[in-house]
């Protein structure tokens, strides 16, 4: 008897409040896969919704749509540094585990407050350190990026003006609708699947899957660290499985011993290495497609594909 068909896993880069390149890629992932393969999918969202691309708020609708409209797929979204830091500054985030408050993690990168001008509006006594960067005032040109920054370090100005507001306004608390508040607040910050198959060197592997915004780093337990992350512990003031670069980039040594696979977004690239995943073609500029991946097949579906009827 042969092994039944796996199901199929759908991972998704940062869309970056780009709409209608989020509308596309979904028309191209439904029309290159077969109508009964995608009404089951496993859907996994890697995060970063917002900033940078025009149209947060509409994003963000698009995504609380899917479930009704594709009841029997299982959809996972999970929190981007830059998700994170929108659900700091609307003050939705799962308050610190052991009654403390947030303002004693400012402390550790207060050297930082002036030069990203953190914000100090109404609301910012009881808000995480990510949300006052957030909606902070930053001026000046972006190296990294190669673009001049956008209202903020987290170039958080078009989210603020896709919901109507002006950059930095506390008004945007009241402009948020109640459903918006409710995804960010219920974002996880990693996901397993203990069966996932996926095509390599000729072969179909059954593996774990760990799917984590910018990856787990390489020196830690990783035991911890998915205990740390499935319990959302927002006493760190920056959660490196969210934000890390170099210290998340490569497969922890520990987890090689058995078939893990780590899927990512946020480093600004389309990498596939082995097992390990990224999958952030278009790190929020608008010249660049959003991309996704298929499981198991590997294959890449962006936004921008021409697809044969």
């Amino acid at each position: 008897m042969s092994d039944p068909k796996p199901r199929l896993v759908c991972c998704i880069g940062d869309v970056h409040g780009f709409h209608t390149k989020l509308q596309n890629l979904w028309s191209n992932l439904e029309s290159s896969i077969s109508s009964s393969d995608f009404a089951t999918a496993l859907v996994v969202f890697l995060g970063d919704y917002c900033d940078r691309g025009p149209d947060t708020n509409k994003v963000l609708d698009f995504l609380i749509s899917l479930p009704s409209r594709y009841p029997h797929q299982k959809h996972v979204f999970i929190a981007g540094n830059h998700d994170f830091a929108f659900a700091g500054f609307l003050r939705v985030l799962p308050p610190p585990p052991d009654g403390s408050e947030f303002r004693e993690g400012w402390k550790e990168f207060e050297d930082n407050e002036e030069r990203e001008g953190w914000f100090k509006g109404e609301g910012y006594e009881g808000m995480h350190l990510q949300g006052r960067r957030w909606a902070g005032s930053m001026k000046g040109f972006n190296k990294a990026k190669g673009t001049e920054y956008q209202g903020s370090i987290y170039d958080a100005g078009p989210t603020f003006e896709s919901y109507g507001v002006a950059h930095g306004s506390a008004d945007l608390v009241k402009a948020v609708p109640d459903d918006h508040k409710k995804f960010l607040a219920d974002m996880v910050w990693v996901h397993e699947e203990d069966d996932v198959c996926v095509e390599i060197e000729g072969e179909t592997k059954h593996c774990k899957l760990i799917a984590v915004h910018a990856g787990l780093e390489k020196d830690k337990d990783v035991k911890q660290q998915l205990e740390f992350l499935k319990a959302r512990d927002t006493r760190v003031p920056k959660i490196e499985a969210l934000s890390g670069r170099k210290d998340v980039w490569n497969i922890p040594e520990e987890l090689k011993k058995t078939p893990t696979v780590i899927v990512s977004g946020h480093h600004g690239k389309l990498h596939i290495e082995g097992l390990r995943l990224i999958i952030d073609e278009g790190g929020g500029m608008a010249k660049n497609p959003v991309a996704a991946i298929l499981l198991p097949s590997m294959k890449i579906v962006r936004d921008t594909d021409i697809l044969a009827n």
